[in-house]
């Protein structure tokens, strides 16, 4: 046409080769507007696929860059992420702190780190288990040495709280289900507490983790505690350490971890092997389950009357993304 109006991007014959055929899209032009849902998702993955191409192309450039560089090479960037903008608290344990030593030392898990005294731990349910919940109790007494699974039926905790003291018990677990699927965790430290509530997700049994290992051997583990930096996780922390013999048996090469990330706890069990002096091997055993502490509360377990020291209160504590309290 005269008035320039033609295709987009057509040729001009000015007497030379033939250009070749230029398509440009809209510039305002998205996936989303695609209203046939099949082409859209077939568009949506051939976009991801080539954002993904994309990537790997600059991730090769940028390492012969660094490889031709050598020594000259400028320090890689640390990419940002909600853990290291995390907002400073002002509870953050200092290990040369001598009020945190001072609290250490006349806490209630002072006897178990002066190995004054050797954990025993009872595990038991919610009212009348099912199938589920009852392999998840049987496979964490492989995991926590010198623990005992009994099964209630009906059996206020209130009541299960003294006769677990009498009989020389020092942490009491309990594992509350819904609809079928362990969803809790209750850990009271006796005889005086403290007391912590778990809301527990995640939950994969030994079969339901690939490539798992063979059973657990009876050797005591050791443990791993990440990232429970402030005063509150550190005393989660200290919990979670009372549960197993302060001694581990490095022969067995088995490793419990409770790792906290953004508030949420980890459990992995892993055993591992040196292959050589550079490369390790791990090899998970399972259970594996996520805890989201919802309250700490002094003494043992008392829902009516009990002193807490901390609740979760979503509206008010949840404000920010990078404020965590662990």
């Amino acid at each position: 046409a005269g008035d320039g109006s033609g295709l987009v991007g057509a040729a001009v014959d000015d007497g030379g080769p033939p250009a070749p055929e230029r398509v440009l899209f809209p510039p305002t032009f998205s996936v989303s507007e695609i209203k046939n849902k099949q082409r859209r998702h077939f568009m949506f993955l051939r976009w991801k696929q080539q954002q993904r191409k994309e990537k790997l192309a600059a991730k090769k450039k940028r390492r012969k860059e660094r490889e031709a560089l050598g020594d000259k090479a400028p320090p890689k960037a640390v990419p940002k992420t909600i853990e290291n903008q995390r907002v400073y608290d002002e509870t953050t344990v200092d290990p040369n702190d001598e009020e945190v030593a001072f609290d250490e030392a006349t806490d209630e898990f002072a006897p178990y780190f002066n190995r004054q005294t050797v954990p025993k731990i009872l595990i038991t349910t919610s009212d009348r288990p099912r199938g589920r919940t009852v392999r998840f109790c049987e496979q964490l007494s492989t995991v926590i040495p010198n623990s005992h699974v009994y099964y209630r039926r009906g059996l206020a905790l209130k009541r299960i709280i003294p006769q677990c003291i009498a009989r020389d018990f020092t942490d009491l677990i309990v594992i509350n289900e819904d609809r079928k699927i362990p969803n809790g965790l209750v850990l009271s430290h006796l005889p005086d507490g403290p007391t912590a509530h778990f809301r527990m997700s995640s939950v994969r049994l030994r079969k339901e983790i690939k490539r798992t290992g063979k059973e657990p051997t009876e050797h005591v583990p050791e443990v791993i505690l990440n990232n429970f930096t402030t005063r509150l996780g550190h005393s989660v922390g200290r919990m979670f350490a009372s549960l197993f013999p302060h001694d581990p048996q490095f022969i067995g090469r088995q490793v419990a971890t409770f790792h906290n990330q953004r508030d949420y706890i980890f459990f992995r069990f892993h055993r591992y092997i040196f292959k050589s002096e550079k490369k390790v091997g791990i090899q998970e055993l399972g259970p594996r389950f996520t805890l989201k502490l919802r309250s700490l509360q002094k003494g043992t377990f008392d829902s009516k009357f009990g002193e807490y020291e901390w609740i979760h209160k979503r509206r008010e504590m949840d404000t920010s993304r990078r404020k965590f309290h662990l």
